[in-house]
């Protein structure tokens, strides 16, 4: 999106227009994210208050799930990471429920998820078919033990940026 949509999209569309902004963005997730997630189609959500005609979005088999097989990865590099975009830069909450069985995910524009949706997201059991075997969920929950090499990187990386911002140090 163009910044100045972006940094005006939730005074122009999505506090004066909650509705009408969650059907177009269910539309706009079906026209420009179809080549990233997989067939997807608009559809109702009918556990919301207006009754979320056109609302929703359910994907039939995401590719981001089958392709990285792992519970964790969707949950904190998708899951999370888009509803927190739709809530801070866009104004408009928003609800996406995978189906490991199935390789679905539901997404319910305008509508939040409950603390007990985020908590059970966060504690989804490695998937049995995933890579990782369980690495992926203690690299995510921050309790992988020694230090890795990644993190080290960046922790560098992150101090040589912040002298370059700030030479008088």
């Amino acid at each position: 999106f163009p910044p100045f949509i972006l940094d005006r999209y939730p005074s122009w569309f999505a506090k004066p227009f909650p509705e009408f902004s969650a059907k177009m963005c269910a539309w706009a997730t079906v026209v420009g994210g179809t080549w990233l997630m997989g067939e997807c189609e608009v559809n109702d959500v009918p556990d919301m208050e207006n009754g979320g005609k056109n609302q929703g979005v359910l994907v039939k088999r995401c590719r981001f799930l089958e392709e990285s097989q792992c519970a964790s990865i969707c949950v904190n590099s998708c899951k999370l990471p888009t509803q927190n975009f739709f809530r801070r830069n866009m104004g408009l909450a928003l609800t996406m429920t995978p189906d490991y069985e199935t390789g679905e995910c539901q997404f319910a524009y305008g509508k939040l998820p409950t603390e007990e949706e985020e908590r059970g997201a966060r504690e989804t059991p490695c998937l049995m078919r995933c890579p990782s075997r369980g690495g992926m969920r203690s690299w995510h929950n921050g309790n992988g033990g020694e230090k890795e090499a990644w993190l080290e990187d960046l922790e560098a990386l992150t101090k040589l940026n912040g002298m370059n911002e700030n030479p008088a140090r």
